[in-house]
C-alpha cells in the first residue's frame, strides 16, 4: 500500500521507498522519512498528499506518495 491509498488521520510505519533517485533518497532521509518511521496522512489533495512525519508537515506530490509504501 502506498501514501495515496492511505486513510486520513491513521498512522503507518514506512515500509520502503520505492525509487531509483539517489536524490531523491536523499531528500526524504533529510524529512525523517524512511524505513521504519512513522507517517500520518493529514489529508488527501487533487495533486498529492499532507503528511505528518517526526514534528513536521509536508505537501508531497502523487508520484513521491506512490513511492513511499507503507
Amino acid at each position: 500500500m502506498n501514501l495515496l491509498e492511505a486513510k486520513e488521520g491513521e498512522e503507518y510505519i514506512i515500509k520502503e521507498i520505492i525509487t531509483d533517485d539517489e536524490e531523491l533518497n536523499a531528500f526524504l532521509f533529510s524529512l525523517g522519512c524512511y524505513s521504519g518511521e512513522p507517517i500520518t496522512v493529514i489529508s488527501h489533495l487533487k495533486g498529492g498528499c499532507v503528511v505528518s512525519i517526526k514534528d513536521g508537515r509536508y505537501n508531497i506530490d502523487s508520484d513521491l506518495a506512490q513511492a513511499i509504501s507503507i
